[in-house]
């Protein structure tokens, strides 16, 4: 920086002494001023001081004719321009600094301070330089605004109007790498805002359109982008406006206010009124409640290195006067922000969110209205990035965008807490538990990241959707909670297994870890009830569009129908193979436990003939063994057996050693004795399977309609087909989809697939938009 000082620069400044006295005591003209040794210097001591390495790389200037030096203790931070510093009047020879006269004022008129010798600059000729700088100064930001164009942001159904960031970006006219802050407007309607931003920012230029008339300048959200101060502007619809989306207008501004670094509360009222501690108490509230959560997932989600949910934005009350005094001008002893605070205490409002609030009057005897104070404060706040700093525009247009996705959706004004200007309805999931009526405590569109409804409360049990829930108590017991669904059959048996045994032994339970824990008829008398031992019940809340609530039993009444159905069909067009195996089980189930079973007889005991599918199988009641009906057509009593007298079916050895007495214990008899009489009954059941054709036709049509499950459309309400719209006559048949539980005609139901979250284990029909869907049913 140093250079050798020709004769003619000698006798610039012929009043301003070399200040550090290093070199030549003090006796040498200044030619160079030093900001960071804070001190005017000579040629001499500049270089001598300058040559040692720590102060080497000081910011040095050349001095011109009529040269000031500046305040070395405000550095212009009261200075109505940003950027430009208060010039000096003295320099206190004592404390060895440069002062303006306001730290003049504030550091020296009074104590020993008063007494030090000061040397007094002449700013008389360089007033009309400094003037003239300062003007060229407001030129060249006029003219950086000149350019300067608004555009609508957000309209009033809350609707982004921008497609993407590179589109925001190229709306707002700055660069993709810029850092820059958020500030935004809110207050009432009428009140200035748009006019307020003109000023403030763009020199009174109309990027936010202003009108006189009655109707609202502004609807919806605005922005523009101010080169001058680097930050996007923005100017939201006013508050007690005439519009017919109230709650939606009111939530976009709390959307605003959640992406700002910098909220300016506008306000015209000669009083500051309750409404407006109430505005910014509430909007905090939410703030804190529902924008944190979401802006935090929002910088995970997008990988920003800039959280967005440290703190919440900094508010100045910019609070315009006439006939009254600003506030605390009455009491002098207290700042503005202490009786703002005081207020927002007697209304019960804390407005924690903001990271500070500042208050700043201005009180207009005349118009134009007044905005340096404003701007000044707006310059001082923008300037700290302690708690907000600056982003690039793209992380802001990120936030925006997720917010709105989601906080968005109808609002209905029947739930409205309108005591609040942000009530929890406004960005809380409006469902409600079809139970117990209780709402869900879960934002909004939360169903869109995969997070199921929630309540605060616990639901009540309603036998309408039966939403008692059962969990295995041996997987809870080992830390684990599993859902079982009571349900006809097991997953591992055939639809005509399955039935049989529905039939015979009852719903079953099924874990997906323990196996087949439950069957509600397993035994002739004392079946215990299941929540006593296998099982944990809970009750659910039923939302709207679940189903969680319908995996029970409600299907199996309607299954039996069907397998009945089908058992039919095949009886009377197929062959008799399932009837036999069904009878096969049966017997296996009532059997006596000295009786082979019919698993394990492939061939007659006596011929050896093996046997076909449909051939018959006879137990000798004697010895348990099984033969062809050619080797067991005799009988006799058996009351060693526990038959009785009467004469029962015996194999040919047996019938031959009819006076040969069995060799069986007590024990064995008592065994028996249970299982013969399951044996008799079974018998009498057993004859019914032949007659099944002639006698299902009557019931089924009897019992249609209460076997139908809950979830199932009631015949009577379907008119037409769910899919291809075709009215349903006598020739178009109706057809439920498992696992909708739409109508649907024979074309549009025609696959068949498991359906395990209603019950169907083995496949059946289901509609053709089922069919698509991936992953089980």
């Amino acid at each position: 920086m140093s250079a050798q000082t020709s004769p003619a620069e000698k006798g610039l400044n012929p009043g301003l002494m070399c200040q550090e006295s290093y070199a030549c005591s003090g006796t040498d003209e200044a030619i160079f001023e030093c900001d960071e040794c804070c001190s005017l210097q000579c040629l001499r001591c500049e270089e001598e001081l300058h040559r040692q390495e720590r102060l080497r790389n000081h910011e040095r200037i050349r001095l011109k004719p009529g040269h000031v030096p500046y305040c070395d203790l405000c550095k212009g931070l009261s200075g109505h321009l940003p950027g430009v510093r208060q010039r000096a009047i003295v320099r206190c020879q004592t404390c060895k600094i440069n002062l303006c006269l306001e730290c003049q004022k504030r550091t020296h008129s009074g104590g020993n301070k008063r007494r030090h010798p000061v040397t007094v600059y002449n700013v008389s000729n360089l007033q009309g330089s400094l003037e003239a700088e300062e003007m060229d100064e407001e030129t060249k930001r006029k003219k950086m605004t000149e350019k300067v164009v608004s555009f609508l942001l957000v309209d009033e159904n809350e609707e982004v109007q921008v497609t993407n960031e590179e589109d925001f970006i190229r709306k707002l006219d700055c660069k993709p790498d810029q850092h820059l802050k958020v500030v935004s407007i809110f207050g009432n309607t009428g009140d200035g805002k748009s006019h307020t931003l003109n000023h403030t920012f763009f020199y009174g230029r109309e990027v936010f359109k202003t009108s006189p008339t009655q109707e609202s300048c502004t609807v919806g959200v605005w922005a523009a982008y101010d080169p001058v101060h680097k930050v996007a502007v923005i100017d939201t619809e006013g508050l007690l406006g005439a519009t017919v989306n109230l709650s939606q207008r009111t939530r976009l501004l709390l959307k605003v206010l959640a992406i700002s670094d910098l909220v300016i509360y506008r306000t015209h009222a000669d009083r500051l009124h309750n409404d407006l501690f109430k505005f910014l108490g509430d909007a905090s509230e939410a703030y804190l409640k529902h924008f944190t959560k979401e802006l935090k997932a929002t910088t995970a989600r997008c990988g920003l290195d800039v959280p967005l949910s440290t703190l919440g934005p900094a508010v100045i009350i910019f609070h315009e006067t006439v006939h009254t005094q600003l506030l605390g001008s009455d009491h002098p002893s207290e700042v503005p922000e202490k009786l703002i605070q005081d207020r927002f205490r007697k209304l019960g409002r804390f407005p924690e969110a903001f990271s500070s609030i500042h208050y700043k009057g201005t009180r207009t005897y005349n118009p134009p209205t007044d905005f340096s104070g404003l701007r000044r404060a707006l310059e001082q706040l923008l300037e700290n990035n302690t708690t907000r700093s600056p982003r690039h525009p793209g992380v802001i247009f990120k936030a925006l965008k997720a917010l709105s996705d989601r906080f968005s959706g109808e609002i209905p004004d029947d739930q409205m807490a309108h005591s609040s200007f942000f009530p929890d309805e406004y960005f809380t999931c409006s469902s409600l538990c079809l139970s117990c009526g209780v709402g869900c405590k879960n934002s909004m569109n939360h169903g869109k990241e995969g997070v199921p409804h929630e309540a605060k409360s616990r639901c009540r049990y309603s036998h309408q959707y039966d939403n008692r829930v059962y969990t295995c108590k041996a997987c809870y017991e080992r830390g684990e909670e599993v859902s079982v669904v009571p349900k006809t059959s097991a997953s591992t048996d055939s639809p005509w297994m399955g039935l049989a045994k529905y039939a015979w032994s009852g719903y079953v339970i099924e874990c997906p870890n323990c196996g087949v824990v439950y069957r509600s008829r397993q035994y002739w008398f004392g079946n215990q009830d299941p929540v006593d031992t296998v099982v944990r019940t809970e009750i659910v809340h039923v939302w709207p569009g679940t189903d969680g609530f319908l995996k029970d039993n409600n299907n199996a009444a309607q299954r039996l129908l069907d397998g009945m159905n089908f058992m039919a069909q095949s009886v009377s067009e197929l062959s008799l193979g399932p009837t036999k195996a069904v009878t096969s089980w049966l017997t296996d189930q009532i059997a006596p436990a000295y009786w082979r079973p019919n698993s394990q007889i492939l061939s007659c005991n006596k011929c050896a003939t093996s046997f076909k599918d449909n051939d018959t199988k006879h137990h000798c009641r004697a010895c348990g063994e099984g033969f062809c009906d050619g080797c067991s057509s005799k009988t006799r009593p058996v009351p060693e057996r526990g038959w009785g007298p009467a004469p029962v079916r015996v194999c040919d050895n047996c019938y031959e050693a009819r006076n040969v007495q069995l060799a069986i214990t007590e024990a064995q008899v008592d065994d028996e004795g249970g299982t013969l009489i399951a044996r008799k009954v079974g018998e009498a059941v057993q004859s019914t399977l032949g007659a099944v054709v002639t006698a299902i036709d009557i019931p089924l049509g009897l019992v249609k309609d209460a076997a139908r499950p809950a979830y199932w459309v009631p015949d009577h309400e379907i008119l037409h087909c769910h899919n291809c719209r075709k009215e349903f006559s006598i020739k178009l048949s109706k057809h439920h989809c498992r696992a909708c539980g739409q109508g649907f005609c024979d074309e549009c139901s025609h696959d068949r697939r498991a359906v395990p979250s209603r019950g169907w284990d083995h496949p059946v029909r289901v509609c053709f938009n089922c069919n698509k869907k991936p992953g089980d049913l």
